[in-house]
């Protein structure tokens, strides 16, 4: 799918300025810059939270699904959480089961932990099904286990369902284990964009490569 070109602005302050870009389904894209870059408003005009400037619209005819940065609870159980985007309680446990949170199940929801919450938000969002998923920063919560365990499904749904996926992440390296293709964000607008391969190996703006020397250790 392709997104229009669109700005977007904060009291007479443009924080974005990006072109038209391509979405392909079945793959995923992740977005990486700099904080600040504009990678959050991003994700949320493209999930409808945000509109741009003039209330353009960016997708047309496209279920997306979105997982925000900061992971919330409902005052039910853990399970219950998870069956709000779903009834399927079969699915919700292959889910938890997944992520390792199974046995938290029957447990209040407001009494997870930061990353056990991080893992029931990622369940929930993907008991859905959608033309868009949209996952701002997944995983900042996790420890490496479920770090690598989210990944592992995120690529099985996004491969299953072929939806395309973009994934907002400070972390190079799950850019480059996860992503066919990324965006460079800097100051709002785009600085480079093709496959993560190219992009996060090989880049050829200056301002890309001087990104990698600080963050992709």
């Amino acid at each position: 799918m392709k997104t229009t070109a669109f700005t977007k602005t904060y009291n007479k302050r443009a924080v974005l300025s990006l072109p038209e870009m391509e979405l392909p389904d079945g793959q995923i894209t992740a977005v990486v810059g700099p904080n600040g870059s504009g990678k959050s408003t991003f994700a949320k005009i493209l999930a409808g939270i945000e509109p741009a400037d003039g209330k353009k619209k960016i997708l047309s005819g496209v279920s997306v699904g979105y997982l925000p940065q900061k992971s919330f609870a409902f005052r039910m159980s853990t399970e219950k959480n998870i069956l709000q985007n779903g009834n399927d309680p079969a699915r919700a446990a292959e889910l938890m089961r997944a992520l390792g949170i199974e046995p938290l199940a029957k447990q209040r929801a407001k009494k997870l932990s930061g990353g056990e919450t991080a893992r029931m938000a990622l369940c929930r969002i993907l008991m859905g099904r959608y033309d868009l998923l949209i996952l701002d920063e997944p995983t900042a919560a996790m420890d490496m286990e479920s770090t690598l365990a989210a990944e592992e499904l995120i690529r099985e749904t996004c491969s299953e369902q072929g939806c395309a996926t973009l994934l907002i992440t400070h972390s190079i390296q799950q850019a480059r284990r996860l992503a066919e293709r990324a965006i460079v964000l800097h100051r709002g607008e785009l600085v480079e964009t093709g496959t993560a391969e190219q992009v996060l190996n090989e880049p050829r703006q200056e301002l890309t490569k001087r990104f990698l020397e600080y963050y992709g250790v």
